[in-house]
């Protein structure tokens, strides 16, 4: 049996035992000495929640840069220090470095969540402790951490609960436990042993937990667990756990080796090719390392890191912290979106929905007595009674409160559960006003008002009463009855006794409401392909009527007790049949969101309590909303500042389309950078020389990425953001292999161009092989280096606008301002520079104006030739990114 499910069953136990015998179970009949409490504390430990370990800052250093991408690009700078090719180094280098800087620095921002638990309960107590020397115990204030289980302590209205604790004895005490147990309204506690077999310690009312606060009353309670055994500490001690990868993580590692297994193929290919055929194995394996590094696109992480600072700020207009900068794209991937209900969908309010005549038809006479009783009560107004004086307010009933005078008051107790108050109009006509739970209300009313006129309270009309509550009920709403009585006994001598006889008037129906944009924000993700669940630790009538309210079938709720009951895989079908999950724990609500996970979804989880906490970093990307407990916040990766839930549809799509700019990026680059390499095979075979020097493939490759940096700000196509994308390590296999090839066709027709038309123009019309003279024959290679190196650059950069939209390019799709402007300036600047002195130093030269004839046929063909091909990998694999 582990540690938390020893603290569970000691819970359930307790609560099955009345005061006097737990009393003697820890040995405490007038308050611990220090002795004892040394020794329970070592026997069950102190009162404090272990502590996540702190990330250092060199570690998070480690995590920005520490990547596949990043450690090949680091092991081929360091090949090309030792081989004093400083430009490859500079050029790698500074991209690795931008990139990882950017994501160290927007990672910062992540703060540790179960630190926050801690900071909860930095608090002092009232317990019954004694000296050695004293037979009875005394009250005092002591340090929250010193509490030890055994303790007796006393709780008052505000108290925040110290531990986990059995109540001994209670006086209308309330507790709001929202946080732990998603549960709308404040519980009532009670000191009576509980009967049955429970099995959830949550559900008994005579247990209270760490971190829930006391709403009204007052309480003395047995300490049963402390620190890391209570219901808190389980819950920090999983936001201790490693969390596990996420879609996105699993599919940029993907992704990542299935480039890092074509470049460990392809390198080793072309320096053999290279050394065989030419035989100057140094020039060989310096060209292999830069179609190593060509082949690595070494501008992937930077890529990645932009598209997602640019979509954290985009959030952030929208009042939405970005925590994680990862969690943005697994947003747009999310398919599944699970969500608590209380203040997440709902307000965390209570509201007066209806106020009803017995018919259950509106009347505002039903509202004013209401509105009296919860005005003129002296005790502590709960949420229902603010809700009451509110509603009176805006519908102008409010006003009555200078008609009448309190007379006297019968305060409410939890026997009766009902409260009373006395009033008299300026004509000294007086009023008994009660109101409370139906049952009691029924019981003191000898009379309804029925169809207009005073009835007697019938057993039939009895019953259509309870019926229509019990309909509300069913839909969510907390029923109370309002009673009146005219000219009631003499002034001053009010007593329970007078509430007798009395004219049941109408009812109150209380609800927490959903969010305005709930419902509007559900369809929305449905619209996008996003399933919508909701686990909440609610009862499941309340659940039920609030997701009809924003248009979600809760055909069939499943309890908490039925997944408690089931193994991994039963868990696993449940998960994917049923859309509602009502009265779950904080364990149930983690494994329900695993069990998706397991079955291939990309998993969204949104709360705001304590309870919501271990299913957010069991998700692929936690969300929290505006009104989130401390701890909610901290476990998220999103934070919603305003109520508004649509944002959630816009965050989806702005996942989306970080997704497919990113995706864009390494299917262009791959298929492009890989077409270059087959390319070269070919040349290596053939050519006498080789097809490009080291320093220019790195150059045309640094330009080509620099052109690329404004991907993350292009326009993607409305269709593709109508649906969750994920990562697909395959499908950038395929793209390679079937439209790299095609570069590679007019790559060829470029080598033959220029070995037999172009280069022989400028060398007295001689073809290589039958030169002689050394330097017509540089020149010779370095006219056929400037030629391939400009149509390299030409075609793979015009063919990004044909391959980063399934439409036609330029018609149906343009590409945006930032993209086509970097791109024509990538393409005008590498044209220049082989009639420039870098260029001449570099070994290219100036190409004759004829040859910009023949590329803007070569171009013109390869764009054609690469739409044709696009559209065939559509019909053979269903899309295009």
């Amino acid at each position: 049996m582990t540690r938390h499910e020893h603290a569970k069953r000691q819970l359930l136990n307790a609560a099955l035992k009345d005061a006097d015998t737990l009393l003697i179970q820890y040995d405490n009949a007038s308050g611990y000495d220090e002795d004892k409490v040394e020794a329970m504390r070592y026997q069950y430990g102190a009162n404090l929640i272990t502590r996540s370990k702190k990330t250092s800052v060199p570690r998070r250093l480690w995590d920005a840069f520490v990547n596949p991408f990043t450690i090949v690009l680091f092991i081929l700078s360091v090949i090309s220090l030792i081989s004093r090719d400083i430009p490859a180094v500079t050029i790698v280098m500074t991209m690795v470095l931008i990139s990882g800087f950017l994501r160290f620095i927007q990672e910062m921002r992540s703060h540790n969540a179960a630190e926050k638990l801690s900071e909860m309960v930095e608090t002092t107590v009232a317990v019954i402790r004694r000296e050695e020397d004293e037979e009875i115990g005394t009250k005092r204030e002591i340090p929250l951490d010193e509490i030890v289980v055994g303790d007796v302590v006393h709780l008052a209205a505000g108290d925040i609960i110290p531990a986990d604790l059995r109540i001994l004895t209670a006086k209308d005490l309330f507790v709001r436990q929202s946080s732990l147990t998603g549960e709308s309204e404040p519980v009532e506690k009670f000191s009576a042993a509980t009967v049955g077999k429970p099995t959830n310690p949550l559900d008994l009312n005579n247990l209270a937990f760490m971190g829930s606060t006391v709403i009204s009353g007052a309480a003395t309670a047995l300490v049963l667990s402390v620190g890391d055994d209570t219901e808190l500490g389980k819950i920090a001690s999983q936001l201790r756990e490693k969390t596990p990868p996420t879609s996105f993580e699993k599919g940029v590692s993907a992704v990542s080796w299935v480039l890092i297994r074509f470049m460990l193929v392809m390198a080793p290919v072309v320096l053999f090719v290279n050394g065989f055929t030419k035989g100057d194995w140094l020039e060989a394996f310096l060209f292999a390392l830069s179609i190593a590094v060509g082949l690595t696109p070494e501008m992937l992480p930077m890529i990645v890191s932009a598209n997602l600072a640019k979509g954290a700020a985009s959030m952030s207009k929208k009042k939405v912290i970005v925590k994680a900068l990862n969690s943005i794209q697994n947003f747009g991937a999310m398919d599944v979106l699970c969500t608590d209900k209380t203040g997440t969908l709902t307000q965390d309010k209570i509201i007066l929905e209806y106020h009803l005549d017995i018919n259950g038809n509106e009347d505002v006479r039903v509202l004013r007595r209401a509105f009296l009783n919860s005005y003129y009560q002296t005790g502590l107004k709960n949420l229902m009674d603010i809700s009451i004086i509110e509603r009176a307010r805006e519908e102008g009933v409010a006003e009555y409160e200078d008609t009448y005078h309190k007379v006297d008051e019968i305060p409410f107790d939890f026997v009766r559960r009902r409260m009373s108050v006395v009033v008299a109009d300026k004509n000294g006509k007086t009023q008994l006003i009660t109101k409370g739970a139906i049952e009691e209300m029924l019981a003191i009313s000898a009379f309804a008002e029925y169809n207009g006129s005073v009835e007697p309270m019938t057993d039939a009309l009895r019953r259509g009463i309870l019926e229509k509550c019990n309909d509300y009920n069913a839909d969510g709403l907390r029923v109370l009855g309002v009673a009146q009585k005219t000219n009631p006994s003499p002034q001053g001598a009010f007593s329970v006794a007078d509430e007798s006889d009395m004219v049941l008037i109408g009812y109150l129906a209380f609800l927490d409401p959903p969010k305005e944009s709930a419902a509007r924000a559900i369809a929305a993700l449905h619209e996008h392909g996003v399933t919508v669940k909701v686990l909440t630790g609610d009862n499941d009538a309340v659940t039920h009527s609030v997701c009809k309210q924003v248009g979600l079938s809760a055909g069939n709720i499943l309890l908490g007790a039925d997944v408690e009951g089931m193994d991994d895989g039963e868990l696993k079908e449940a998960a994917e049949k049923n859309t509602v999950f009502a009265k779950l724990s904080p364990r149930q609500k983690a494994r329900i969101v695993a069990a998706l996970r397991d079955n291939g979804h990309t998993v969204g989880y949104m709360g705001d309590g304590i309870n919501d906490a271990a299913a957010m970093k069991a998700s692929d990307v936690g969300i929290s909303v505006d009104t989130a407990v401390d701890i909610a916040k901290e476990a998220a990766n999103i934070i919603l500042l305003e109520k508004d839930l649509m944002v959630l549809e816009q965050g989806a799509i702005e996942g989306r389309k970080i997704y497919a700019n990113i995706i864009k990026y390494i299917k262009m680059t791959a298929s492009s950078n890989f077409g270059n390499m087959f390319s070269v095979l070919v040349a290596s075979a053939f050519l006498p020389f080789i097809p490009m020097l080291p320093i220019q493939l790195l150059l045309l490759n640094l330009i080509y990425d620099l052109s690329c940096t404004a991907v993350p700000w292009d326009n993607v196509d409305r269709e593709y953001l109508l649906k969750p994308r994920k990562w697909d390590a395959s499908s950038i296999s395929n793209f390679m292999l079937w439209i790299g090839p095609t570069s590679s066709v007019f790559d060829i027709t470029t080598y033959l161009l220029m070995y037999f038309i172009i280069c022989p123009m400028v060398t007295g019309g001689a073809l290589f092989h039958q030169l002689t003279d050394p330097t017509l024959m540089a020149q010779y290679i370095d006219v056929f280096h400037a030629g391939w190196f400009v149509e390299s650059m030409w075609s793979q950069t015009l063919v990004i606008h044909m391959i980063r939209t399934p439409k036609i390019p330029f018609i149906q799709s343009r590409a945006s301002a930032p993209v086509t402007l970097l791109t024509m300036t990538g393409i005008a600047v590498l044209t220049v520079i082989p009639f420039t002195e870098l260029g001449a130093k570099i070994g290219l030269a100036a190409l004759p104006p004829v040859y910009f004839a023949w590329l803007a046929g070569t171009v013109l063909l390869y764009m054609l030739l690469a739409t044709a091909f696009k559209h065939v990998f559509i019909l053979r694999h269903g899309e295009l990114l």
